[in-house]
């Protein structure tokens, strides 16, 4: 049996992107070699060395998120909120950019 994997990554500025997937949307912030993940109430941090292929992460809990109400949909209008404020963010550094 097999499964679908769905993942898209969008450069919204130089350094920060808008990962997209089946489970859900993070942003990471960094370098090549070095960034930081944020998603689904974690923070992710990895160090690698570009061009081998070794990397190390390490994952750690934001909070301990409280039991939701099945179907509250609160989950869905927060990545709404944080992606429209990424896109603002982006086309204002980019008009500010073009000046």
């Amino acid at each position: 049996m097999g499964f679908f994997r769905f993942r898209r990554s969008i450069r919204i500025l130089p350094g920060v992107r808008l990962n997209i997937g089946k489970t859900g949307i993070s942003t990471s912030v960094g370098v090549r070699g070095a960034h930081v993940t944020l998603g689904r109430g974690k923070v992710r941090t990895t160090v690698g060395l570009p061009g081998t292929g070794l990397s190390y992460t390490e994952e750690q809990r934001l909070s301990t998120p409280a039991p939701q109400a099945s179907g509250s949909g609160w989950g869905f209008w927060r990545i709404v909120g944080w992606v429209l404020l990424l896109l603002w963010a982006a086309t204002t550094i980019g008009l500010l950019i073009k000046h």
